[in-house]
Protein backbone atom coordinates (compact mmCIF):
# COMPACT_ATOMS: atom_id res chain seq x y z
CA UNK A 1 0.00 0.00 0.00
CA UNK A 2 1.20 3.40 -1.07
CA UNK A 3 1.99 5.78 1.90
CA UNK A 4 0.36 9.00 2.16
CA UNK A 5 -0.09 12.07 3.42
CA UNK A 6 -3.03 12.15 5.95
CA UNK A 7 -5.96 15.21 5.85
CA UNK A 8 -7.39 16.02 9.08
CA UNK A 9 -11.05 16.58 9.47
CA UNK A 10 -10.08 20.25 10.75
CA UNK A 11 -7.78 20.75 7.19
CA UNK A 12 -10.82 19.72 5.49
CA UNK A 13 -13.28 21.99 7.06
CA UNK A 14 -10.96 24.69 6.32
CA UNK A 15 -10.89 24.32 2.63
CA UNK A 16 -14.35 24.18 2.71
CA UNK A 17 -14.83 27.10 0.85
CA UNK A 18 -13.51 25.08 -2.46
CA UNK A 19 -16.52 23.69 -3.15
CA UNK A 20 -18.64 24.71 -6.10
CA UNK A 21 -20.43 27.89 -5.47
CA UNK A 22 -24.51 27.76 -4.68
CA UNK A 23 -26.91 30.00 -7.16
CA UNK A 24 -27.06 31.61 -4.31
CA UNK A 25 -23.59 32.84 -3.87
CA UNK A 26 -22.91 33.64 -7.67
CA UNK A 27 -25.52 35.73 -8.24
CA UNK A 28 -25.85 37.35 -4.52
CA UNK A 29 -23.05 36.89 -2.77
CA UNK A 30 -19.05 35.66 -3.18
CA UNK A 31 -17.44 32.74 -1.29
CA UNK A 32 -14.55 34.29 0.87
CA UNK A 33 -10.61 33.88 1.27
CA UNK A 34 -9.24 31.92 3.74
CA UNK A 35 -6.49 34.21 3.99
CA UNK A 36 -6.19 38.14 4.42
CA UNK A 37 -7.28 40.33 1.41
CA UNK A 38 -5.03 42.66 2.21
CA UNK A 39 -3.52 43.76 -1.05
CA UNK A 40 -5.70 42.23 -3.41
CA UNK A 41 -7.51 44.33 -5.87
CA UNK A 42 -10.18 43.80 -8.65
CA UNK A 43 -9.31 41.14 -11.41
CA UNK A 44 -5.99 39.89 -11.92
CA UNK A 45 -3.41 41.88 -13.78
CA UNK A 46 -2.76 39.10 -16.83
CA UNK A 47 -1.07 41.37 -19.14
CA UNK A 48 2.24 39.30 -20.86
CA UNK A 49 4.56 41.57 -19.21
CA UNK A 50 3.10 40.96 -15.42
CA UNK A 51 5.05 39.39 -12.95
CA UNK A 52 3.87 35.97 -11.26
CA UNK A 53 3.02 36.34 -7.87
CA UNK A 54 4.33 33.35 -5.85
CA UNK A 55 4.76 33.74 -2.31
CA UNK A 56 0.82 34.48 -1.54
CA UNK A 57 0.48 31.45 -3.22
CA UNK A 58 2.72 30.12 -1.15
CA UNK A 59 1.01 31.04 1.95
CA UNK A 60 -2.28 30.45 0.42
CA UNK A 61 -1.77 26.49 -0.01
CA UNK A 62 -0.54 26.20 3.37
CA UNK A 63 -3.80 28.35 4.82
CA UNK A 64 -5.51 25.84 3.02
CA UNK A 65 -4.23 22.65 4.50
CA UNK A 66 -1.62 21.22 1.63
CA UNK A 67 1.18 19.28 3.09
CA UNK A 68 4.27 18.60 1.66
CA UNK A 69 7.61 17.19 2.85
CA UNK A 70 10.41 19.01 4.18
CA UNK A 71 12.51 20.81 2.24
CA UNK A 72 10.03 20.52 -0.66
CA UNK A 73 9.68 24.18 -2.32
CA UNK A 74 8.79 26.49 -4.91
CA UNK A 75 11.49 27.95 -7.30
CA UNK A 76 12.45 29.52 -10.39
CA UNK A 77 12.73 26.89 -13.31
CA UNK A 78 15.41 28.21 -15.41
CA UNK A 79 15.99 32.35 -14.42
CA UNK A 80 18.67 32.73 -17.09
CA UNK A 81 16.90 31.23 -19.86
CA UNK A 82 16.68 33.05 -23.10
CA UNK A 83 12.81 32.55 -23.16
CA UNK A 84 10.57 31.45 -20.29
CA UNK A 85 12.26 33.11 -17.11
CA UNK A 86 9.52 33.39 -14.98
CA UNK A 87 8.82 29.29 -14.79
CA UNK A 88 7.86 27.97 -11.58
CA UNK A 89 8.62 24.42 -10.49
CA UNK A 90 8.93 22.24 -7.34
CA UNK A 91 12.09 20.96 -6.30
CA UNK A 92 13.35 19.39 -3.55
CA UNK A 93 16.37 20.96 -0.95
CA UNK A 94 16.75 17.77 1.17
CA UNK A 95 17.61 14.14 -0.20
CA UNK A 96 14.02 12.39 -0.54
CA UNK A 97 13.85 8.33 -1.06
CA UNK A 98 11.95 6.37 -3.34
CA UNK A 99 8.26 6.29 -1.71
CA UNK A 100 8.53 9.32 0.04
CA UNK A 101 4.69 11.25 0.41
CA UNK A 102 6.04 14.71 -0.43
CA UNK A 103 2.89 16.76 -1.44
CA UNK A 104 -0.80 16.13 -0.24
CA UNK A 105 -3.54 18.84 -1.37
CA UNK A 106 -7.43 18.52 0.05
CA UNK A 107 -9.62 16.91 -2.83
CA UNK A 108 -12.12 20.28 -2.11
CA UNK A 109 -8.93 22.46 -3.23
CA UNK A 110 -9.33 20.52 -7.07
CA UNK A 111 -10.87 21.86 -9.54
CA UNK A 112 -12.36 18.76 -11.18
CA UNK A 113 -14.59 19.29 -15.06
CA UNK A 114 -17.51 17.69 -13.16
CA UNK A 115 -17.66 19.96 -10.70
CA UNK A 116 -17.25 22.75 -12.89
CA UNK A 117 -20.36 21.13 -15.01
CA UNK A 118 -22.51 20.74 -12.36
CA UNK A 119 -21.51 24.63 -10.80
CA UNK A 120 -22.33 26.01 -14.43
CA UNK A 121 -25.19 24.27 -15.09
CA UNK A 122 -27.01 25.24 -11.58
CA UNK A 123 -26.01 28.68 -12.33
CA UNK A 124 -27.30 28.74 -15.93
CA UNK A 125 -30.78 27.40 -14.58
CA UNK A 126 -30.93 29.87 -12.27
CA UNK A 127 -31.42 32.27 -14.42
CA UNK A 128 -35.09 31.56 -15.16
CA UNK A 129 -36.66 29.63 -11.98
CA UNK A 130 -39.71 28.94 -13.33
CA UNK A 131 -38.16 26.71 -16.10
CA UNK A 132 -36.81 22.85 -14.65
CA UNK A 133 -33.11 23.05 -16.45
CA UNK A 134 -34.20 26.65 -17.87
CA UNK A 135 -30.58 26.54 -19.16
CA UNK A 136 -31.37 30.31 -19.39
CA UNK A 137 -27.30 30.97 -19.15
CA UNK A 138 -26.42 28.79 -22.46
CA UNK A 139 -24.04 26.00 -20.80
CA UNK A 140 -25.79 23.38 -22.21
CA UNK A 141 -26.46 25.00 -25.19
CA UNK A 142 -22.89 25.37 -25.61
CA UNK A 143 -22.00 21.72 -24.87
CA UNK A 144 -24.36 21.02 -27.60
CA UNK A 145 -22.17 23.37 -30.08
CA UNK A 146 -18.91 21.27 -29.12
CA UNK A 147 -20.84 18.07 -30.16
CA UNK A 148 -21.77 19.26 -33.20
CA UNK A 149 -18.46 20.12 -33.99
CA UNK A 150 -17.34 17.16 -33.58
CA UNK A 151 -15.41 18.26 -30.29
CA UNK A 152 -16.93 16.53 -27.25
CA UNK A 153 -13.79 14.93 -26.43
CA UNK A 154 -12.78 18.60 -25.15
CA UNK A 155 -16.02 19.01 -23.23
CA UNK A 156 -14.67 18.52 -19.98
CA UNK A 157 -11.32 21.08 -20.80
CA UNK A 158 -14.45 23.52 -21.59
CA UNK A 159 -16.36 23.16 -18.31
CA UNK A 160 -13.09 23.85 -16.67
CA UNK A 161 -12.29 26.41 -19.25
CA UNK A 162 -15.62 28.45 -18.21
CA UNK A 163 -14.89 27.43 -14.63
CA UNK A 164 -11.24 29.93 -14.91
CA UNK A 165 -13.27 32.72 -15.98
CA UNK A 166 -16.27 32.86 -13.55
CA UNK A 167 -13.37 32.68 -11.16
CA UNK A 168 -11.29 35.57 -12.51
CA UNK A 169 -14.83 37.53 -12.74
CA UNK A 170 -14.97 37.47 -9.13
CA UNK A 171 -11.62 38.86 -8.42
CA UNK A 172 -10.36 39.10 -5.29
CA UNK A 173 -13.38 37.46 -3.90
CA UNK A 174 -12.29 33.95 -5.72
CA UNK A 175 -11.24 31.74 -3.44
CA UNK A 176 -8.98 30.48 -6.13
CA UNK A 177 -7.41 34.30 -6.40
CA UNK A 178 -3.93 33.66 -5.07
CA UNK A 179 -3.63 30.66 -7.06
CA UNK A 180 -4.96 32.23 -10.14
CA UNK A 181 -2.34 34.86 -9.58
CA UNK A 182 0.81 32.49 -9.50
CA UNK A 183 -0.15 31.63 -12.82
CA UNK A 184 2.28 32.64 -15.29
CA UNK A 185 0.95 35.42 -17.78
CA UNK A 186 3.52 34.72 -20.98
CA UNK A 187 2.93 31.42 -22.68
CA UNK A 188 5.03 29.84 -25.66
CA UNK A 189 2.64 27.25 -27.01
CA UNK A 190 0.69 27.70 -30.19
CA UNK A 191 -2.08 29.31 -29.16
CA UNK A 192 -0.15 32.22 -27.62
CA UNK A 193 1.33 32.35 -30.98
CA UNK A 194 1.70 35.20 -33.40
CA UNK A 195 0.64 34.49 -37.52
CA UNK A 196 4.09 34.68 -38.66
CA UNK A 197 5.11 32.07 -35.89
CA UNK A 198 3.27 29.63 -37.87
CA UNK A 199 5.42 30.54 -40.87
CA UNK A 200 8.85 28.80 -39.11
CA UNK A 201 7.20 25.98 -38.34
CA UNK A 202 8.02 22.60 -39.32
CA UNK A 203 5.05 20.14 -40.92
CA UNK A 204 4.51 18.29 -37.53
CA UNK A 205 4.86 20.73 -35.25
CA UNK A 206 2.63 22.91 -37.57
CA UNK A 207 -0.06 20.21 -37.94
CA UNK A 208 -0.15 19.90 -33.99
CA UNK A 209 0.20 23.98 -33.57
CA UNK A 210 -3.23 23.73 -36.28
CA UNK A 211 -5.17 21.38 -33.86
CA UNK A 212 -4.79 23.75 -30.52
CA UNK A 213 -5.82 26.60 -32.69
CA UNK A 214 -9.25 24.87 -33.90
CA UNK A 215 -9.66 23.52 -30.23
CA UNK A 216 -9.63 27.74 -29.05
CA UNK A 217 -11.48 28.58 -31.91
CA UNK A 218 -13.99 25.61 -30.68
CA UNK A 219 -13.48 27.21 -27.15
CA UNK A 220 -14.57 30.65 -28.20
CA UNK A 221 -17.82 29.63 -30.75
CA UNK A 222 -18.97 28.27 -27.84
CA UNK A 223 -18.72 30.68 -25.32
CA UNK A 224 -21.00 33.14 -27.58
CA UNK A 225 -23.81 30.69 -26.24
CA UNK A 226 -23.52 31.52 -22.66
CA UNK A 227 -25.11 34.34 -21.37
CA UNK A 228 -23.67 37.76 -20.25
CA UNK A 229 -24.88 37.10 -16.84
CA UNK A 230 -22.89 34.35 -16.21
CA UNK A 231 -19.44 35.08 -18.35
CA UNK A 232 -20.11 39.01 -18.95
CA UNK A 233 -19.62 40.27 -22.68
CA UNK A 234 -16.31 42.25 -21.75
CA UNK A 235 -14.59 38.91 -21.00
CA UNK A 236 -16.38 37.01 -23.65
CA UNK A 237 -14.78 39.70 -25.80
CA UNK A 238 -11.03 39.72 -24.60
CA UNK A 239 -10.38 36.64 -26.95
CA UNK A 240 -6.27 38.18 -27.18
CA UNK A 241 -5.97 38.09 -23.57
CA UNK A 242 -8.39 36.77 -21.15
CA UNK A 243 -9.71 33.78 -23.00
CA UNK A 244 -6.23 32.60 -24.27
CA UNK A 245 -5.08 33.27 -20.62
CA UNK A 246 -7.93 30.74 -19.54
CA UNK A 247 -7.35 28.56 -22.26
CA UNK A 248 -3.77 27.85 -21.55
CA UNK A 249 -4.49 27.67 -17.92
CA UNK A 250 -6.66 24.97 -18.93
CA UNK A 251 -4.67 23.08 -21.42
CA UNK A 252 -1.02 23.28 -19.76
CA UNK A 253 -2.65 22.62 -15.95
CA UNK A 254 -4.98 19.81 -16.42
CA UNK A 255 -4.43 16.14 -15.60
CA UNK A 256 -7.15 12.98 -16.25
CA UNK A 257 -8.57 11.53 -13.53
CA UNK A 258 -6.65 8.98 -13.47
CA UNK A 259 -3.27 10.17 -14.05
CA UNK A 260 -0.81 8.69 -12.26
CA UNK A 261 2.41 10.56 -13.95
CA UNK A 262 4.71 7.56 -14.64
CA UNK A 263 5.05 8.02 -18.32
CA UNK A 264 3.67 7.30 -21.39
CA UNK A 265 -0.02 8.23 -23.07
CA UNK A 266 -2.03 7.21 -20.70
CA UNK A 267 -1.23 9.74 -18.14
CA UNK A 268 -3.47 12.06 -18.46
CA UNK A 269 -2.07 14.25 -21.22
CA UNK A 270 -4.58 15.35 -23.86
CA UNK A 271 -8.00 15.28 -24.02
CA UNK A 272 -9.10 11.70 -22.38
CA UNK A 273 -9.10 10.22 -25.14
CA UNK A 274 -12.15 9.44 -27.04
CA UNK A 275 -13.89 9.21 -23.58
CA UNK A 276 -13.70 12.86 -22.74
CA UNK A 277 -12.93 11.81 -19.31
CA UNK A 278 -12.92 14.16 -16.19
CA UNK A 279 -10.03 16.57 -15.95
CA UNK A 280 -8.60 17.99 -12.93
CA UNK A 281 -6.13 20.77 -11.91
CA UNK A 282 -4.62 20.27 -8.46
CA UNK A 283 -3.26 23.77 -7.35
CA UNK A 284 0.67 22.82 -6.50
CA UNK A 285 0.80 19.49 -8.04
CA UNK A 286 0.33 21.53 -11.45
CA UNK A 287 3.90 22.95 -10.74
CA UNK A 288 5.74 19.72 -11.12
CA UNK A 289 7.58 19.94 -14.31
CA UNK A 290 7.94 17.21 -17.12
CA UNK A 291 11.02 14.95 -17.16
CA UNK A 292 12.17 12.03 -19.03
CA UNK A 293 13.20 10.77 -16.49
CA UNK A 294 10.32 11.03 -13.65
CA UNK A 295 10.81 11.56 -9.92
CA UNK A 296 7.31 11.45 -8.75
CA UNK A 297 3.49 9.49 -8.88
CA UNK A 298 0.51 11.06 -8.34
CA UNK A 299 -2.68 9.34 -6.61
CA UNK A 300 -6.02 9.46 -5.40
CA UNK A 301 -7.46 7.98 -2.50
CA UNK A 302 -10.92 7.46 -1.67
CA UNK A 303 -11.85 10.43 -0.68
CA UNK A 304 -10.34 12.24 -3.51
CA UNK A 305 -7.54 13.85 -1.79
CA UNK A 306 -4.39 13.95 -3.99
CA UNK A 307 -0.85 12.58 -3.00
CA UNK A 308 2.54 12.83 -4.15
CA UNK A 309 5.02 10.58 -3.49
CA UNK A 310 8.49 9.62 -5.26
CA UNK A 311 9.34 6.75 -7.43
CA UNK A 312 12.80 6.88 -7.46
CA UNK A 313 15.58 8.41 -4.65
CA UNK A 314 15.60 12.20 -5.47
CA UNK A 315 18.39 14.22 -4.49
CA UNK A 316 18.40 17.65 -2.89
CA UNK A 317 18.77 20.49 -5.25
CA UNK A 318 16.68 18.26 -7.75
CA UNK A 319 13.70 19.29 -9.78
CA UNK A 320 10.63 17.12 -8.78
CA UNK A 321 9.31 15.78 -12.35
CA UNK A 322 6.19 13.97 -13.63
CA UNK A 323 5.73 13.05 -17.12
CA UNK A 324 3.11 14.36 -19.59
CA UNK A 325 3.40 12.21 -22.13
CA UNK A 326 5.00 10.19 -24.49
CA UNK A 327 9.19 11.70 -23.96
CA UNK A 328 9.92 10.81 -27.94
CA UNK A 329 7.15 13.18 -29.16
CA UNK A 330 9.11 16.90 -28.34
CA UNK A 331 6.99 18.29 -30.72
CA UNK A 332 3.75 17.61 -28.85
CA UNK A 333 4.51 18.98 -25.81
CA UNK A 334 6.31 22.37 -27.81
CA UNK A 335 2.22 22.57 -29.21
CA UNK A 336 0.89 22.43 -26.10
CA UNK A 337 2.47 23.65 -23.43
CA UNK A 338 5.00 25.77 -24.76
CA UNK A 339 8.29 24.32 -23.83
CA UNK A 340 11.28 22.34 -25.58
CA UNK A 341 12.07 18.68 -24.14
CA UNK A 342 16.29 18.56 -24.53
CA UNK A 343 15.91 15.67 -22.89
CA UNK A 344 14.06 14.02 -25.14
CA UNK A 345 15.96 10.73 -26.28
CA UNK A 346 14.60 10.83 -29.81
CA UNK A 347 12.35 12.49 -32.10
CA UNK A 348 9.59 11.80 -34.95
CA UNK A 349 11.73 11.30 -38.02
CA UNK A 350 8.94 13.87 -39.62
CA UNK A 351 8.01 11.95 -42.43
CA UNK A 352 4.77 12.95 -42.96
CA UNK A 353 3.88 12.34 -46.52
CA UNK A 354 3.05 8.49 -45.74
CA UNK A 355 -1.14 7.98 -45.99
CA UNK A 356 -1.92 5.65 -43.03
CA UNK A 357 -3.15 2.26 -43.58
CA UNK A 358 -3.84 -0.69 -40.93
CA UNK A 359 -1.05 -2.50 -42.69
CA UNK A 360 1.27 1.02 -42.07
CA UNK A 361 -0.29 0.99 -38.60
CA UNK A 362 1.11 -2.48 -37.58
CA UNK A 363 4.52 -1.87 -39.17
CA UNK A 364 4.95 0.82 -36.84
CA UNK A 365 3.61 4.12 -38.76
CA UNK A 366 3.21 5.97 -35.38
CA UNK A 367 4.81 9.27 -33.97
CA UNK A 368 5.51 7.79 -30.89
CA UNK A 369 7.79 4.50 -32.69
CA UNK A 370 9.35 5.93 -35.92
CA UNK A 371 11.82 7.88 -34.22
CA UNK A 372 15.39 9.31 -34.95
CA UNK A 373 17.50 9.35 -32.03
CA UNK A 374 19.40 12.37 -30.89
CA UNK A 375 22.89 11.23 -29.36
CA UNK A 376 23.40 7.97 -31.55
CA UNK A 377 21.66 9.38 -35.15
CA UNK A 378 20.03 5.86 -34.77
CA UNK A 379 16.83 4.96 -36.56
CA UNK A 380 13.97 3.07 -35.18
CA UNK A 381 13.42 -0.27 -36.91
CA UNK A 382 9.72 0.92 -37.42
CA UNK A 383 11.04 3.50 -39.94
CA UNK A 384 13.03 1.20 -42.48
CA UNK A 385 9.90 -1.05 -41.96
CA UNK A 386 7.13 1.72 -43.25
CA UNK A 387 9.58 3.21 -45.37
CA UNK A 388 10.55 0.21 -47.21
CA UNK A 389 6.70 -1.05 -47.09
CA UNK A 390 5.31 2.40 -48.45
CA UNK A 391 7.64 3.74 -50.60
CA UNK A 392 9.99 1.26 -51.83
CA UNK A 393 8.03 -1.84 -52.68
CA UNK A 394 6.07 -1.92 -55.82
CA UNK A 395 5.62 -5.74 -56.23
CA UNK A 396 2.50 -6.72 -54.35
CA UNK A 397 3.57 -10.12 -53.77
CA UNK A 398 6.95 -9.05 -52.04
CA UNK A 399 4.74 -6.34 -50.13
CA UNK A 400 2.51 -9.09 -48.90
CA UNK A 401 5.03 -11.57 -48.11
CA UNK A 402 6.79 -8.51 -46.16
CA UNK A 403 3.91 -7.81 -44.18
CA UNK A 404 3.12 -11.12 -43.41
CA UNK A 405 6.78 -12.23 -42.44
CA UNK A 406 6.34 -9.19 -40.04
CA UNK A 407 2.87 -9.90 -38.32
CA UNK A 408 4.01 -14.17 -38.27
CA UNK A 409 7.16 -13.14 -36.43
CA UNK A 410 9.17 -14.14 -39.55
CA UNK A 411 12.66 -12.24 -38.97
CA UNK A 412 14.41 -14.04 -41.48
CA UNK A 413 11.81 -13.83 -44.55
CA UNK A 414 11.83 -9.61 -43.13
CA UNK A 415 15.59 -9.27 -43.27
CA UNK A 416 16.13 -10.95 -46.56
CA UNK A 417 13.84 -8.57 -47.92
CA UNK A 418 15.37 -5.77 -46.01
CA UNK A 419 18.81 -6.43 -47.25
CA UNK A 420 17.80 -7.32 -50.49
CA UNK A 421 16.13 -3.84 -50.77
CA UNK A 422 18.32 -1.93 -48.20
CA UNK A 423 20.06 0.23 -51.49
CA UNK A 424 16.91 1.85 -52.25
CA UNK A 425 15.40 2.56 -48.66
CA UNK A 426 18.58 3.91 -47.34
CA UNK A 427 18.34 6.28 -50.55
CA UNK A 428 15.01 7.10 -49.56
CA UNK A 429 15.56 8.11 -46.02
CA UNK A 430 18.45 10.20 -47.01
CA UNK A 431 16.54 12.13 -49.50
CA UNK A 432 13.98 12.63 -46.35
CA UNK A 433 16.31 13.50 -44.46
CA UNK A 434 18.54 16.67 -46.90
CA UNK A 435 15.51 17.58 -48.07
CA UNK A 436 14.22 18.30 -44.30
CA UNK A 437 17.80 19.83 -43.31
CA UNK A 438 16.81 22.50 -46.10
CA UNK A 439 13.79 22.95 -45.11
CA UNK A 440 14.38 23.49 -41.69
CA UNK A 441 16.97 26.40 -42.53
CA UNK A 442 14.72 27.78 -44.67
CA UNK A 443 11.83 27.75 -42.49
CA UNK A 444 14.17 29.53 -39.63
CA UNK A 445 16.02 32.16 -41.89
CA UNK A 446 12.70 33.56 -42.36
CA UNK A 447 12.87 34.93 -38.95
CA UNK A 448 15.92 37.55 -39.98
CA UNK A 449 15.27 41.30 -38.83
CA UNK A 450 12.09 40.21 -37.20
CA UNK A 451 11.49 41.91 -33.52
CA UNK A 452 11.05 39.97 -30.85
CA UNK A 453 8.99 41.84 -28.57
CA UNK A 454 6.93 41.62 -31.32
CA UNK A 455 7.04 37.87 -31.71
CA UNK A 456 8.29 36.47 -28.15
CA UNK A 457 7.61 32.67 -28.90
CA UNK A 458 9.97 33.22 -32.26
CA UNK A 459 13.51 32.41 -29.72
CA UNK A 460 11.83 28.94 -28.64
CA UNK A 461 10.69 28.19 -32.28
CA UNK A 462 14.53 28.52 -33.71
CA UNK A 463 15.61 26.37 -30.49
CA UNK A 464 13.24 24.22 -31.31
CA UNK A 465 14.32 23.33 -35.15
CA UNK A 466 17.99 23.77 -33.95
CA UNK A 467 16.96 20.50 -32.01
CA UNK A 468 15.76 18.76 -34.66
CA UNK A 469 18.23 20.35 -36.94
CA UNK A 470 20.86 18.46 -34.58
CA UNK A 471 19.21 15.13 -34.15
CA UNK A 472 18.70 15.31 -38.15
CA UNK A 473 22.30 15.60 -38.69
CA UNK A 474 23.31 12.92 -36.43
CA UNK A 475 21.23 10.83 -38.45
CA UNK A 476 22.66 12.22 -41.61
CA UNK A 477 26.23 11.27 -40.54
CA UNK A 478 24.95 7.56 -40.60
CA UNK A 479 23.35 8.11 -43.64
CA UNK A 480 25.83 9.24 -45.93
CA UNK A 481 28.25 6.93 -46.01
CA UNK A 482 26.12 3.71 -46.25
CA UNK A 483 24.73 5.24 -49.87
CA UNK A 484 27.73 6.01 -50.42
CA UNK A 485 29.02 2.29 -50.06
CA UNK A 486 25.89 1.03 -52.26
CA UNK A 487 26.38 3.42 -54.84
CA UNK A 488 29.62 2.12 -55.31
CA UNK A 489 29.25 -1.47 -54.57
Amino acid sequence: MRPVLFLTAAVLDTISAFAPSSVLSHSQSHVSLKMSDAGYGGYIDIDERSPRNIDPFDEWITTCGVQRAEGVRLALTNPEDLYNQDDISALTDVDLPAGQPILGIPANMILTSTNAKYELEAISDSLDEEVLNSDAGGVRKAVDLLNRLGAGDTIPKFYLFLKILLEYTRGAESPYYPWLDAMPRLYYNSVSMTDFCYECLPPLVFSLSRRERVKFDNFLDALKKIDSRVIPDEIKDDKDTVLKWAFNVVHTRSFTGDRTGSSGDGNGVGEGATAAEEQRIIPFADMLNHGTETDCEISYDEEGNCNVYTSRDVPAGSQLKISYGCPTNPSEFFAVYGFLDETSPATFCKIMSIQPTPELRTLGLDFSRMLFFKETGDISAEVWDVVLYAKVLTDLQTKQAFYEAHVNGDADTKNAIHQQYMDQTAKELKTHVDTFLEQLDTLSAKSDDKDWNEHPRLPLILRHNEFVKTTFETVKMRLDPMVEQYEYA
